[in-house]
Order: C-alpha cells, then structure tokens, then sequence
C-alpha cells in the first residue's frame, strides 16, 4: 500500500523545518520500500516569533489532508493533534530526506 509524505524542508536535501514556520513541504510517496518525489506545495506558515493562529494551522492541515505522514524538524502538540484529526501521523526527525524516507518505507510505522 502506498502512502503518502509530506517533508518539512528549506532546501529539499534536508527535513530542517519547524512544521509551524515552514515555507513548503516535499510530497513524496512511498510504495514497497521505494520513495518517489511528487511535487512541492508552498505554504504560508502558521507560526511566526513564537505564536500561531489557529486558521494558519487549520490551513496548513488541509493543505496536508491527502497525506498520511508528516515529517518537521520539530512540530507542536497542538499541530500533531491537528492532524491526528485528520488521520495523518506526525513526526519530528532530522536528517537528509532520502535516508529518512528509505528507513520509513523499510519501517512498521507504514505498515
């Protein structure tokens, strides 16, 4: 079963992004073990010097709800159970985004 994957990213190399602040996700899917990359979607970021708006995030979760996997470099309580609602596993992790991705699609956690 494939699943979808959105990557909080500045570069595209990297998941360096704060999933509040981030000013795009890499949407990738993973099918038996092998990654593909779709497309990037901007976004405009819910947080900013430290404080969030709850449309901001609401707007971020839908422009993520077709995803079933979000990666950020660090995510909030609040954003996590945002997207818990909305069915979608958040997780904070650093690292270079292919080696993140091949350790995803050999792991449970998409099983």
């Amino acid at each position: 079963m494939a699943v979808k994957v959105a990557v909080a990213s500045s570069d595209g190399k990297f998941i360096n992004s704060h999933f509040g602040r981030t000013k795009q996700f890499l949407i990738f899917t993973i099918n038996n073990g092998k990654y593909e990359f779709l497309e990037l979607r901007k976004n405009v970021p819910a947080c900013s010097f430290g404080e969030h708006t709850e449309n901001g995030l609401a707007e971020t979760v839908k422009l993520l709800e077709d995803c079933n996997i979000v990666l950020a470099s660090n995510i909030g309580l609040g954003a996590v159970e945002a997207l818990q609602l909305k069915g979608i596993k958040a997780y904070s992790i650093t690292g270079f985004i292919d080696q993140v991705l091949v350790k995803l699609g050999a792991s449970r956690l998409i099983s």
